[in-house]
């Protein structure tokens, strides 16, 4: 019998290490599910904060050229996946996110902290760690798109590489004399390279260099290949088709259940529905609005354009005077933040922010809300439509991307939320007004959420195509290596 694939897993983030979003979750669920297919996958990561990893160490990196040096601890979670934790003082262990410091500008040397995190995968995959070295590196995002690079002008390293795009909004972009600074060969600054319109852009690097090109649903890696939706790559994206595949991300459903649930007043299930207002009750408490049985709007989001919150924003006074409430729990643009806080300030019996974010929160929303509002202007996949589901929450979404791809329109059989095609405050608030008509229904109402709640989200099947694809090109690659 063959020995198990050996996958090594790159992203910036991953719980219960750090999160900033739902790559955090992606890259925690997403092992944990091939895990259980038999593969030996490890998850690298940085060890961010004061709080700097303590375990066995794995291998020690010293520093060379603009590199310091590093060191790799195993740290194993509670999936039992092991977590190899980049540790780099230097880099890494600093007050703000992962990516800004607390004022929130971008960290000024991004470009170096996120190099070394693809270098050192590169290292890994040449044997600098002996006793384990990988078939496949899956590198996640920006952040980790050099890894591709790194490979190819590493002669020891031959592994193969899966790169996958999260959101290609954000694209790793850099002066091009980044490119010296990183170590990387003058050559490989071309428009066959990492060459962006002058500049250096990690993403696509990732694009041009990995084996294999995934995203996170079908509609996505569709739409990415147009000129509308392909931030300036559609073309390499069209080019590179016949190696991107779009699959639709799972969720943690073991985290994520509502019968289960240690973070919500009640916990419930399909057979006891009756049981979910009481979270109705525990969020509007907790949130200081009126107990109220009109339905309750929730919202989970980074507070940006890309996630349509000015949309909501726009239609907040006709939702309190169609005697809706509103729930945000979110962070992002300042604009945003300031017009959120001052409706809830204006509408304090009906609308409430809650600028941060709180796990703990979150899924006490999902589990109390009647209506969960996604109105993304371009949504790669979205984990929330989902959580919502399986909560018998009804999620209204923009059809886009994986929103498209996981909410079925109530107006078919299985269906479990309302979908709406405009790209305007107008669709959305006639999806609302359709989502309000059913509610009031009580039977129509009960229909949609035990479809939703029947939905499987689990990342079984995900796991299962992304094994195919590391099969694949890991024999792709052998067969182009030399005989011994």
């Amino acid at each position: 019998m063959p020995p198990p694939l050996r996958i090594l897993f790159v992203t910036s983030e991953c719980v219960p290490y750090s999160k900033t979003g739902g790559l955090a979750d992606v890259s925690s669920a997403l092992p944990a599910a091939l895990r259980e297919l038999s593969i030996d996958v490890r998850v690298l990561v940085p060890s961010y904060g004061k709080a700097l990893a303590h375990g066995p160490a794995v291998a020690t990196f010293a520093a060379t050229g603009n590199f310091p040096g590093s060191t790799i601890v195993e740290a194993t979670s509670q999936d039992s996946v092991p977590a190899w934790l980049l540790v780099c003082p230097e880099f890494y262990a600093r007050n703000g996110s992962p990516y800004q410091s607390t004022d929130g500008a971008d960290w000024a040397d991004n470009a170096i902290r996120f190099g070394l995190l693809s270098k050192v995968a590169a290292l890994i995959a040449s044997g600098a760690v002996p006793q384990w070295s990988p078939d496949v590196v899956h590198c996640n995002d920006w952040q980790a798109g050099l890894a591709p690079a790194y490979l190819r002008y590493t002669p020891a390293a031959r592994a193969a590489s899966v790169f996958t795009i999260h959101n290609l909004a954000f694209q790793g972009i850099f002066p091009a004399g980044a490119v010296e600074t990183l170590g990387l060969p003058g050559e490989s600054f071309s428009i066959n390279g990492l060459e962006y319109y002058g500049q250096l852009s990690f993403l696509k690097a990732g694009l041009f260099y990995a084996d294999a090109i995934t995203t996170v649903s079908p509609t996505y890696a569709t739409e990415i290949q147009t000129e509308a939706n392909g931030g300036g790559l559609h073309g390499l994206l069209s080019y590179r088709r016949s190696t991107l595949s779009g699959i639709l991300n799972g969720i943690d459903t073991h985290a994520w259940n509502p019968a289960t649930d240690p973070c919500i007043a009640r916990t419930y299930s399909a057979a006891t529905l009756e049981e979910k207002s009481q979270n109705k009750r525990a969020v509007q408490s907790r949130a200081g609005l009126t107990a109220s049985n009109e339905p309750l709007l929730g919202v989970i989001s980074r507070l940006t354009g890309q996630k349509g919150i000015d949309w909501i924003i726009d239609l907040a006074p006709q939702l309190v005077a169609r005697s809706l409430q509103l729930v945000v729990l979110g962070n992002g643009e300042a604009r945003y933040e300031r017009r959120l806080a001052e409706l809830a300030a204006a509408y304090p019996a009906n609308i409430s922010v809650t600028i941060g974010f709180d796990e703990a929160f979150a899924h006490l929303i999902e589990a109390g809300a009647d209506i969960f509002l996604m109105p993304s202007r371009f949504e790669p996949c979205g984990m929330n439509q989902m959580y919502s589901q399986r909560y018998g929450t009804v999620p209204v979404v923009r059809a886009t991307g994986g929103l498209a791809d996981s909410v079925d329109d109530a107006s078919i059989p299985a269906g479990a939320g309302f979908v709406f095609s405009e790209a305007n405050a107008a669709g959305l608030l006639a999806a609302i007004e359709r989502a309000v008509i059913a509610f009031r229904d009580q039977a129509e109402w009960r229909r949609l959420q035990i479809n939703g709640m029947q939905r499987e989200f689990g990342w079984q099947a995900s796991a299962a195509r992304y094994l195919e694809i590391y099969r694949r090109i890991v024999a792709g690659k052998n067969n182009l290596m030399p005989s011994a």
